[in-house]
């Protein structure tokens, strides 16, 4: 392996100060309610409404400022996600089994009963997370959702927003932003029921905030500035790796991009395509210096080499430029999502395809995927067994309950055995 440009990848890190911040502020925000929810809108986004909570006729409103084309759009694009997430919703099926004479086992696939959507809006208006985070709790049979977002800074909501938030079917919507919107699903506040579950992607108040209130409520996942790596070989267009590269780096100076390539031409190659199309990025100045710091081009000596860097990154965002699509497809472990062949792009599963954008980041891809209609519904087991089952396990349940030293439980054994023994 060489290293063609190194960079920094970042990763979760604990910052004391804003774990400060947060703690001091959910805890203002809990004793104060939404006296608290008011000052801190009014401190961070100059705003102040009559009500936080959007009336119907509100809604109706801002849906009515949004071109029949962008409604039109969007529809396309949520009509997308909620066929996949029915479509792995029908994957997951109840289950019932006799493992032994007379035990029968079972799960079911249970919906959380109510989840708060935080829907981020600061540098831009990221009014697709509206139906990655709604629709799939709503497939998965949540019986309530809020839904967050914060204000444009003085002026109020963003039509298209509220537009996508309403489609996807949430049952409330907030205009508010940050640690205050996280409380006001979290403890409950303005008529809102107390999520069981949080879900969305925000900036690192956000994220420091569902992590301090996981325990209290659910979450999806905690989710950093966003990534993408690329798997390149010299059969792959350096123009076209360039422009994907730069594609997720305009979201965040923070934002991870990765190359992985197969010959140093090939590196070479796309480091010239990525300074000529940074020169006329109309989002130079953020993607200039994401790529700047935390940009990595690796040259890798084999096949084998490019998936074991791969799964050592463990990427949100994942883009095969290979000829060889099945050598990779078969290997490759950690990633939030991938995309195969250069005919899609990240930007296709962020916006319109139907896959879910909320994804693990941070190396997180080592452990969990991303956001899906699974991640709202819980599996319970169940049990029950005939009198004759019974007496089968008790007589095992008794000498291990023996072995451990717990006479209790054991007598909850030899209860039964004595009951249904006696009767038999």
């Amino acid at each position: 392996m060489k290293t063609l440009k190194p960079g920094v990848h970042r990763l979760f890190d604990h910052d004391p100060e804003t774990a400060s911040i947060v703690t001091e502020m959910l805890r203002e925000l809990e004793r104060d309610g939404m006296d608290a929810v008011r000052r801190f809108s009014e401190k961070f986004d100059d705003w102040s409404p009559k009500s936080f909570r959007m009336t119907e006729h509100q809604i109706a409103d801002a849906i009515s400022q949004v071109s029949a084309q962008a409604i039109q759009d969007t529809d396309y694009c949520q009509a997308n996600v909620r066929k996949f997430a029915e479509a792995q919703r029908a994957t997951m099926q109840d289950l019932e089994v006799e493992t032994r004479p007379g035990v029968i086992l079972g799960h079911k696939h249970i919906p959380v009963g109510s989840v708060g959507s935080y829907i981020p809006g600061g540098r831009y208006p990221m009014f697709g997370s509206a139906q990655m985070s709604i629709i799939p709790a709503r497939v998965a049979g949540v019986k309530h959702i809020t839904a967050c977002t914060p204000p444009v800074k003085g002026k109020g909501f963003y039509p298209a927003t509220i537009n996508a938030i309403a489609k996807a079917g949430a049952d409330s919507i907030y205009i508010a932003g940050g640690v205050p919107a996280l409380a006001i699903m979290a403890f409950g506040l303005d008529g809102a029921p107390q999520a069981d579950m949080l879900c969305g992607a925000g900036n690192k108040f956000v994220a420091e905030a569902k992590r301090q209130l996981f325990g209290r409520c659910g979450i999806d996942l905690l989710a950093g500035p966003t990534e993408i790596l690329v798997i390149a070989d010299d059969t792959a267009d350096p123009a076209l790796v360039a422009c994907d590269l730069l594609g997720q780096a305009e979201h965040d100076p923070n934002s991870g991009g990765c190359l992985i390539c197969r010959s140093e031409g090939f590196g070479q190659q796309v480091l010239v395509e990525l300074a000529k199309q940074l020169a006329v990025l109309p989002t130079k100045a953020i993607a200039e210096l994401s790529w700047r710091d935390h940009g990595i081009v690796l040259v890798a000596e084999s096949d084998e080499e490019a998936v074991k860097l791969s799964d050592d990154y463990a990427p949100e965002h994942l883009e095969l430029h290979v000829a060889n699509r099945d050598f990779y497809t078969e290997r490759l472990q950690n990633y939030g999502s991938l995309f195969i062949g250069e005919e899609t792009t990240v930007a296709y599963g962020d916006k319109t395809i139907g896959t879910n954008h909320i994804l693990p980041t941070s190396r997180a891809a080592r452990y969990t995927g991303g956001v899906w209609v699974g991640k709202f519904l819980k599996t319970c087991t169940y049990q029950h067994m005939t009198p004759a089952a019974s007496i089968e396990t008790g007589a095992v349940t008794d000498r291990q309950c023996e072995l451990e030293g717990m006479q209790a439980h054991a007598i909850t054994a030899r209860v039964r055995i004595g009951r249904y023994g006696a009767k038999a």
